[in-house]
């Protein structure tokens, strides 16, 4: 099955999508995508071309998906918080001709700063909608016979520990397959009534709140972002059985809703970062409603384990999905028994098929068939997963990666500092926050609001660090390498 095919499993009267008031069924959404999917072979949009996505949660960010895969043609999502800089940034990586967005983007600067010369057509979601409703354009061509599963669907950029994105390669096999494994683990319906509330260019979202809902003829609601008001007011008037969530927001859920809000939910979803054990305790006791933590990463599709509504271990992320195999190793890829810490890695038909024009990078993470997650963890007797540490350095606030050197990169270029350092500190909505640690050049002046307002201009703003602090000296080991740990509060 490729993943332009999900839409045709739910029953043509069944509604699929919600948005607002729009109620979009089964065969709509198989109607308006052959539309869009017809609009962009009139545009000359080739098979094979990587085309950006750019875009809010919304219907019309399904139809462009489904429609571009269809073609096969390679989507790239892109997240809408970035900064001109790192979007295009990807777009040159990614050779792309043509850039799709919710909002037309002003990056004629930094196209030329970063000696990108293709011309990128930028095309809006807005224009596609009203093309189609003034014009019926030739229908196009079906996929030829010889177009597999293994063909490449999607390419999502995740930052590596250099800072750089890197491109994960994903197959329509890959997503599907994941997709498929994620139901079997939860028993999700057609019945059920998913909320998409978190990004859809996030493959946590993309895999688990759309691709898997249509796998099954389930219905979708959506929301463009996450607020707790209107969070709330849709669990409680749609009738959502399944949410897909991070920590914060069940944090936030916890305070603000009532337990007849939420009391249609059949169980929550947590992944994204660490789900700490009283956010989980506290919105348990409150609504009665079962949080299930799971794990995954890009490279994954993106889910490795999950645990299930009937066999829940609360602080481990569960078993490993049927279908996929987890090994605990140590740094010699030896296999260790249970109870023992090393690296989880993990094999499956939802492993990418590697980074983007990055074959050493994908030797790193790809060994002997296994992916190296660089994440340490150990199984207990029971089989649960329990993620003790992690071995990059990043950050994760709400859900999203964030690699300090890319700030410490910037941090280097401003005029006055000669040492930086950014290290994760707990934050209790966020999760993690970045703390960036400066040694200044002798005779200057530190001005917090001025860097911050510099960094603004480019990061993505969850990037930018809450705390900045000022010492005389980094603490380093005898090679000179800042010893990061040290400035970690103890």
């Amino acid at each position: 099955m490729f993943i332009h095919e999900l839409i045709v499993q739910g029953k043509p009267e069944q509604i699929a999508l919600i948005a607002g008031e729009n109620r979009i069924t089964y065969l709509t959404l198989q109607k308006n995508v052959e539309k869009y999917k017809n609009y962009f072979y009139h545009l000359g949009i080739q098979r094979g071309e990587n085309v950006g996505l750019l875009s809010r949660n919304s219907i019309e960010y399904i139809y462009a998906y489904m429609a571009l895969v269809s073609l096969g043609i390679v989507v790239v999502p892109i997240n809408f918080q970035l900064s001109p800089r790192e979007i295009v940034y990807i777009m040159k990586d990614a050779a792309m001709k043509y850039f799709i967005t919710q909002d037309r983007l002003k990056l004629t600067a930094q196209l030329e700063e970063q000696s990108y010369k293709v011309n990128v057509q930028q095309i809006l979601l807005e224009d596609i909608k009203n093309q189609i409703e003034l014009v019926c354009y030739e229908a196009s061509p079906v996929l030829p016979e010889s177009f597999s599963w293994e063909e490449i669907a999607m390419i999502i950029y995740t930052s590596g520990t250099t800072g750089k994105p890197k491109g994960a390669v994903l197959t329509h096999k890959n997503l599907v397959r994941n997709a498929q494994m994620f139901k079997d683990a939860l028993m999700i319906e057609s019945t059920d009534h998913i909320l998409c509330v978190l990004p859809m260019y996030h493959c946590f979202a993309w895999t688990c709140a759309v691709l898997n809902p249509l796998l099954v003829g389930a219905t979708i609601t959506i929301l463009g972002a996450f607020t707790p008001k209107e969070t709330i007011q849709a669990i409680a008037k749609n009738r959502v059985s399944i949410l897909y969530a991070v920590p914060s927001i069940c944090s936030l859920l916890t305070r603000l809703a009532s337990t007849n809000d939420l009391v249609s939910l059949r169980f929550v979803v947590s992944g994204g970062t660490t789900l700490p054990a009283k956010i989980a305790a506290d919105f348990m006791a409150k609504f009665a409603v079962p949080i299930l933590e799971g794990y995954g990463l890009s490279e994954a599709s993106p889910v490795i384990s999950v645990n299930t509504p009937t066999n829940v271990r609360v602080g481990s992320i569960g078993m490993e999905l049927p279908g996929v195999t987890v090994a605990i190793m140590d740094f010699k890829g030896i296999l260790l028994p249970d109870g023992e810490v090393g690296e989880l890695t993990a094999q499956g038909d939802n492993v990418m098929q590697g980074y983007w024009h990055l074959p050493e990078a994908t030797m790193q993470v790809l060994q002997d068939g296994w992916l190296h997650t660089g994440d340490m963890a150990y199984r207990d007797d029971d089989g649960f997963i329990f993620i003790v540490d992690r071995l990059k350095d990043m950050i994760i606030s709400m859900g999203e990666n964030v690699y300090p050197r890319e700030i410490e990169e910037l941090l280097y270029l401003y005029p006055g500092i000669r040492e930086a350092a950014v290290v994760g500190i707990a934050d209790k909505l966020r999760g993690q926050v970045g703390s960036a640690f400066l040694v200044l050049e002798e005779g200057t002046v530190f001005d917090k609001h001025a860097l911050k307002e510099y960094l603004q201009n480019k990061l993505a703003l969850y990037k930018v660090p809450r705390e900045f602090h000022v010492i005389a000296e980094m603490p380093k080991s005898q090679t000179g390498k800042i010893l990061k740990r040290l400035l970690l509060p103890s």
